[in-house]
């Protein structure tokens, strides 16, 4: 069976290796093109496409695929799967496959469909995530599921729990193509009455607002790191926060006033044991910090290097 892998991140590296380390026929992969990257803007391939060119596999990697069919028709492949690949496939693309197009998609579908499903499960604040494995068809990730692999989410960042669903959909597309190769594809129809959807995070979604109570405060921080990263201003710099968790009554040393002492935003206490800073409801411990043009640093570091005291607010 010939095979056909579209993916671009890091996260869709596992399954790749995966495919190809089984001894399966991948013909071709499919990636976004080339970007510059870093402060000098050197033109950089995707991870996937790195992975492709090092293994010797051809490689695919034009801006608007459903454009260009008769170039993916000429591989003659029977199946392609699909992982963070990042462009959305037409019809006629779809029609080239005789066993079809399979997606790993980052939710429990039909729960999170769309582009931001690791985010949007931390940030609502989900027990549990996983990888399904859907047939694609031309709606938004609605296709029909074959397998669903589901993890607990701890305490993670979202680049934390990335790197866990990366690995399970290495696992999911194994057992994926042992069911399409020998014929076992139950096909589950996703309930639409349960449907939910995320769209694609930006930068001014990760601004903080130390109104809010301490937990949404803490899902916000640990969904947008590393990336676009919660952020915040300190005495007018930009000041980004990568990671924090919620303060234990005891570690604030009585901080914790009921009757509004303390400013939303406003730290409470900056000190080798940590940096306090007082939500709308409850407080947050800062443990990840980086000033704008820094260097990211533990919350003791960078109180050491005194960026930061008792009653400076946070904005």
């Amino acid at each position: 069976m010939k095979i056909i892998f579209a993916g671009s991140p890091e996260y869709a590296v596992p399954a790749l290796d995966r495919i190809v380390q089984s001894g399966r026929d991948v013909v071709a992969v499919i990636t976004q093109p080339d970007k510059p990257a870093g402060r000098k803007k050197i033109m950089t391939p995707t991870p996937v496409k790195a992975y492709a060119v090092a293994h010797g596999i051809p490689v695919i990697d034009l801006p608007r695929i459903r454009t260009h069919v008769q170039e993916v028709a000429a591989f003659a492949a029977d199946l392609m799967i699909t992982c963070a690949y990042g462009q959305i496939l037409s019809k006629e693309l779809l029609d080239l496959f005789p066993s079809g197009v399979w997606n790993l998609h980052a939710s429990l579908l039909p729960k999170l469909r769309g582009a931001s499903p690791i985010q949007s499960a931390i940030l609502e604040g989900f027990e549990y995530t996983g990888v399904t494995v859907m047939k694609t068809e031309e709606g938004l990730d609605t296709g029909d599921i074959l397998l669903v692999k589901r993890i607990r989410i701890g305490n993670e960042t979202c680049g934390e729990l990335s790197q866990k669903l990366s690995l399970l959909s290495a696992d999911a597309v194994t057992e994926a193509l042992e069911y399409i190769e020998s014929g076992d594809t139950q096909l589950l129809i996703q309930n639409e009455y349960s449907a939910t959807y995320c769209k694609k995070v930006s930068k001014e979604d990760a601004r903080l607002d130390f109104t809010l109570p301490a937990a949404e405060i803490i899902r916000r921080v640990k969904a947008y790191s590393p990336d676009p990263c919660a952020y915040c201003a300190l005495n007018g710099t930009g000041l980004n926060i990568l990671n924090a968790d919620l303060c234990p009554a005891e570690s604030s040393a009585g901080a914790d006033e009921p009757d509004g002492t303390y400013k939303p935003g406003e730290v409470v206490r900056a000190d080798k044991k940590g940096i306090i800073v007082a939500c709308g409801q409850g407080m947050i411990c800062l443990t990840v910090l980086q000033q704008a043009g820094g260097k990211a640093m533990k919350a003791a570091d960078f109180v050491n290097g005194r960026k930061i005291k008792a009653g400076d607010i946070l904005e």
